[in-house]
């Protein structure tokens, strides 16, 4: 397998609408492939941290050798790199396969910029519905997702054994708990409440829990969410800065001691353990006792473009569909913290891999945060992170936020 690397200059996304995309075609020649030998293709993903390139190039190795298919792996900046993709898409210049955020395959494939998998037959069998929503566009399935990630409630168990506080269930024990762990310094809950969709993704399971609903974000269930997190920044068991603060900044937070429970995902295991933190993971809480949490299904997608030349096609399915085999998924999800997306891996993964039962036994339930609107969702997540912008600095209310915020309002 070899190797190159890019320093791509970031296009605005502005100059690249779907109606300019879907004008532009995305038939020809793929000027970006290494020659035209159909056993030798170009695969296309976001530059990563250096474990998850090294976890992810063992098994690219591994499908070199399953498939006889020579792959030349390029690592775009991650800042821009979707940007960077629309700009592949109008010039016709796609890579052979591509690597995208699960969120941001409707936009692509609705370009009609990639190709169905039906036209390879690559099984899916024993994927999580949620998955299969999320890599699919139009009832047709365009990608495969080996792997994937979502959210859950980190508490350092230290803190609350001294407080003599039971990890919370429920929002009512969540303000409670936050509340009494808050104090000298240090706070009891922290989020990501960023003006992006990683403020959306942490809201998410929040929102989706009590009923609200990405098709109208303005609904009583939805600001009754959005209430609990003013409530906690209001209070003082959250700190206002959740407001900037990323999902690594949170984790920041939590490593140093500075906030007893954090939302946050598998990712930051690796700098927990390094930090030495005594933390649990547990469910997030549920608005009330009994009631299901739904979190949103996080990870990226393999897609096959439409380059034109169909040897290579074929030979970029080959790969793809070794990515999402049984070996590729155990592999990736041991060697990356996050978890496989076949149903039937779950319980042999958590045996081998306990720490993250807490988001293995999520899988079958987690919900693709474009099923239900497609290419639409980034203007529904939009006006979700603007909404908690505003009740959370006190520009509004959390229902008037959100109806003020609502695309199409």
């Amino acid at each position: 397998m070899t190797q190159r690397r890019a320093a791509w200059t970031a296009v605005p996304l502005a100059l690249f609408t779907i109606g300019a995309l879907a004008l532009s075609g995305c038939s020809g020649s793929n000027a970006a492939s290494p020659g035209d030998d159909a056993d030798s293709i170009l695969l296309e993903r976001p530059a990563g941290s250096t474990n998850d390139k090294k976890v992810y190039d063992d098994v690219l190795a591994a499908c070199e050798e399953t498939t006889g298919v020579t792959i030349e792996t390029q690592d775009v900046p991650y800042d821009g790199y979707l940007a960077k993709v629309l700009q592949q898409v109008s010039s016709k210049t796609m890579p052979d396969v591509l690597m995208l955020d699960n969120g941001d395959l409707p936009q692509i494939a609705s370009s009609g910029a990639l190709a169905p998998l039906s036209d390879f037959d690559i099984a899916v069998d024993g994927y999580a519905d949620g998955v299969i929503e999320a890599s699919s566009y139009d009832g047709d399935l365009y990608a495969v997702q080996p792997v994937a990630n979502t959210i859950a409630l980190f508490v350092n168990t230290d803190m609350l054994a001294a407080a003599g506080i039971d990890v919370p269930t429920t929002w009512d024990e969540l303000k409670t708990a936050a509340a009494a762990l808050s104090g000298d310094g240090r706070y009891g809950m922290a989020f990501s409440a960023t003006a992006t969709e990683e403020g959306t993704f942490q809201f998410l399971p929040f929102f989706w829990s009590n009923g609200g609903d990405e098709t109208d974000i303005a609904t009583e269930a939805g600001a009754e969410a959005l209430q609990l997190w003013v409530d906690l920044v209001d209070s003082g068991s959250a700190s206002e800065s959740v407001l900037t603060w990323t999902q690594a900044d949170v984790n920041d937070q939590f490593v140093a001691g500075d906030t007893a429970m954090m939302v946050n995902g598998p990712w930051q295991f690796p700098s927990l353990d390094e930090a030495g933190v005594p933390y649990e993971v547990v469910s997030l809480p549920a608005p009330q006792d009994g009631d299901e949490i739904i979190s949103p299904l996080g990870g990226e997608v393999w897609t096959i473009p439409q380059t034109g030349n169909e040897a290579k096609m074929a030979a970029a399915a080959s790969v793809v569909e070794c990515l999402g085999s049984d070996e590729s998924q155990m592999a990736l999800a041991s060697g990356r913290d996050l978890v496989p997306t076949n149903t039937e891996l779950v319980d042999q993964f958590i045996a081998e891999n306990p720490k993250m039962a807490g988001f293995a036994e999520q899988v079958p339930g987690l919900r693709a945060r474009t099923a239900q609107l497609g290419a639409d969702y980034t203007a529904a997540s939009e006006g979700i992170y603007t909404a908690i912008q505003t009740a959370l600095t006190g520009g509004a209310d959390p229902l008037t936020a959100l109806q003020q915020s609502a695309p199409n309002k």
